[in-house]
């Protein structure tokens, strides 16, 4: 899935043109992963067909959350999955190549196991900080108890243990380091962000 801080840039990013709470559209948007903070499963909090497949099933939650969307909350959580839709359907196809990928410095690495994922999560901590830096995001919702004016409209997730989430996300950014990642660089990412924030405006639409 993409991480944390590219869920904040794109949901910050179609914000501008929503120009709503933006506290609430982004504790929405990094809401789904509450799952992986309490040992559950990605298939109820990303609406997932099955265990394998990682891709978001979008038709799924607008049937039973099309008509809360009017709601901050709701909207950042279909941001999220409309993110992890995008990214797992056409961005990691894009970097693999019958199991090999070609890292920054142009080697080409043949993957085992779950080499790819281990790649991807350096990845993310090498560019937390530059993403936060570059997308002006504040993370002063994560410190913020805006949860009291959040309801539980979304069955799939506990509301009420969203501060394990915004804890975790806090230690991981804590944590995060600027160094040369490995498959992803800022403007790699950067496109991604912006063919997103595109794509989810052009759907709201």
């Amino acid at each position: 899935m993409a991480s944390t801080v590219i869920h904040m840039a794109i949901a910050k990013l179609v914000n501008k043109k929503l120009k709503r709470n933006e506290n609430r559209l982004l504790i929405g948007a990094i809401a789904p992963d509450i799952s992986k903070c309490i040992g559950d499963t990605k298939v109820k909090s990303h609406f997932l067909d099955n265990e394998i497949d990682n891709i978001p099933n979008i038709n799924k939650f607008l049937d039973k959350y099309k008509d809360n969307l009017n709601d901050d909350f709701v909207m950042g959580y279909y941001i999220h999955l409309y993110t992890d839709y995008l990214w797992f359907k056409y961005y990691l196809p894009s970097l693999e190549n019958n199991n090999v990928v070609t890292k920054l410095d142009g080697k080409k690495v043949k993957l085992n196991g779950n080499m790819l994922s281990l790649y991807i999560y350096n990845d993310y901590t090498n560019l937390n900080i530059e993403l936060l830096t570059k997308y002006n995001i504040d993370l002063e919702f994560l410190y913020n108890n805006e949860l009291i004016n959040i309801s539980n409209k979304i069955e799939e997730i506990p509301i009420d243990k969203l501060n394990i989430l915004f804890d975790e996300t806090i230690k991981i950014i804590s944590k995060s380091k600027l160094n040369k990642s490995y498959l992803f660089d800022i403007k790699s990412i950067d496109k991604f962000i912006k063919m997103a924030t595109k794509e989810i405006l052009e759907t709201i639409k």
